[in-house]
């Protein structure tokens, strides 16, 4: 008998959840994917920058590089519509290097492959911390849903040994 209220108990418990959790639901999508790719010789790390949705490095080697993603959906709700990659260029480096010693920053070259554009820039400067010439190399890339910055960075002295896969890391990202 005590088994037949308690199976009884359960049974109602259980219908009256389900009878309230009948609410429909539907499919929102939250992030993005994007596909990159690196040399063997970087591996995904954390640290190097807060708003980076992918970091990567080589302490031994000493190169660093990271990617921040900014979904165009996500800019729209900010109130930032941008007409053009060069348009998220401008606004995206406006600060870059501001306050930065000995700082050179190349002119900006572009590129399409198949539907993403890539705007591609070298830059460098005297970092006081580490007493020595950091080289940047710096790239915009636009897909139909995001803006994408890549940065990669090393000691100057390193700049033609590492500018090669810098720029292969930039060219191959797609989403």
């Amino acid at each position: 008998m005590k088994k037949s209220i308690s199976l009884l108990t359960i049974t109602l418990i259980l219908c009256t959840v389900a009878a309230f959790s009948q609410t429909s639901f539907k499919d929102v999508k939250a992030g993005n994917v994007f596909h990159i790719d690196l040399p063997e010789y970087m591996a995904k790390t954390r640290g190097l920058n807060s708003d980076a949705e992918l970091q990567f490095k080589n302490a031994v080697k000493d190169v660093y590089g990271i990617v921040i993603e900014d979904t165009k959906e996500n800019l729209k709700l900010a109130e930032l519509n941008f007409a053009s990659i060069k348009e998220f260029y401008e606004f995206s480096n406006k600060n870059f290097l501001k306050d930065a010693e000995q700082k050179e920053i190349s002119k900006p070259t572009s590129k399409t492959i198949g539907d993403i554009n890539f705007i591609a820039f070298d830059a460098s400067c005297y970092d006081t911390e580490a007493k020595t010439k950091i080289y940047y190399f710096t790239g915009i890339v636009e897909t139909k849903s995001c803006f994408y910055k890549v940065l990669c960075w090393t000691a100057l002295q390193n700049k033609d040994t590492f500018k090669p896969d810098f720029e292969k890391i930039l060219y191959s990202l797609k989403d």
